[in-house]
């Protein structure tokens, strides 16, 4: 067991309390929500599957177009909105920033990606909320981890997002147009039983 997770937890700290408390084994097993450190519970296997898929997909296009842009996987995301008590971990993002050595929160996310469980389904919009609150975010995929469907919400012109997510189901496109990704919903349950039950 790491220094971080035998330590007693701390009432409410602040991003900058959270990083010197939270050790590098740590990191991704915990987030800040709202001042209060909160621990991830382990994922299941086919969210675990789901994500290792969608960052293979993301990583072999992102390649292949060359450029600045990498997928990161559990990165911290500092919101606008709170940023001094919140720093919260999703699954998966993609960057076009230059990395720092040392570097914690994403400076500049494009993409976040969140695999959604049922134990995890209120936890998970309210982060995605949390992220849409970031400049930069230009696309948030939302992929269910217990049935084939993917939800997408995508920044609008004028800067704003829809209510509602653009929900996509088997052999349904997924466009990241932030990133000029493109792929179809089944490809990302490739390897799990959930594409025989579609």
């Amino acid at each position: 067991m790491n220094v971080a997770m035998r330590r007693r937890v701390p009432g409410r700290m602040t991003v900058e309390e959270f990083i010197a408390w939270c050790d590098d084994d740590a990191r991704g097993k915990w987030q800040l929500v709202d001042g209060e450190p909160v621990l991830t519970p382990p994922a299941s296997v086919l969210h675990g599957r789901i994500q290792a898929r969608l960052a293979a997909l993301l990583e072999g296009h992102l390649e292949t177009r060359g450029g600045s842009c990498v997928v990161l996987t559990k990165p911290a995301i500092r919101p606008r909105l709170r940023a001094g008590i919140n720093l919260r971990v999703p699954d998966l993002a993609v960057t076009c920033e230059t990395l720092q050595s040392g570097q914690i929160p994403l400076a500049e996310p494009v993409v976040i990606v969140e695999v959604l469980s049922p134990s995890n389904e209120l936890d998970t919009w309210d982060n995605v909320w949390t992220y849409a609150s970031v400049p930069s975010v230009r696309e948030i995929l939302v992929v269910h981890s217990t049935r084939v469907l993917v939800e997408l919400l995508r920044r609008q012109d004028d800067g704003g997002w829809a209510e509602n997510p653009v929900r996509l189901g088997i052999g349904e496109p997924v466009e990241l147009t932030s990133i000029g990704f493109g792929c179809d919903v089944g490809s990302i349950y490739r390897g799990t039983p959930l594409v025989a039950a579609a």
